[in-house]
């Protein structure tokens, strides 16, 4: 499959999406550079975008960084505000 150019809202959303069906919320977490792998391929510009939209969400609150920024789970504070992201991405 090719790469796309899809827009950061979309990247944020598929990144929340993997992580919420993987359970990684609060304690239990991700390596960061999984997701930058998995989306990378999938996504133009190597997974540098991904990096970006990962490192914004941990600055809003929507991640959790763990283990000094190289693994992130989903913050179970914000469930509501992650839940609607996802709806909203995948609607369209």
């Amino acid at each position: 499959m090719a790469p796309r150019d899809v827009s950061l809202e979309e990247i944020k959303a598929e990144v929340c999406w993997r992580l919420k069906r993987r359970y990684c919320w609060g304690a239990k977490y991700l390596p960061s550079d999984s997701l930058v792998d998995w989306l990378g391929k999938l996504v133009k510009d190597d997974g540098k975008r991904v990096r970006t939209a990962i490192d914004q969400m941990v600055k809003e609150g929507i991640l959790i960084s763990h283990k000094k920024g190289r693994a992130v789970s989903l913050n179970p504070r914000r469930i509501r505000e992650i839940e609607t992201l996802i709806k909203n991405q995948s609607a369209t």
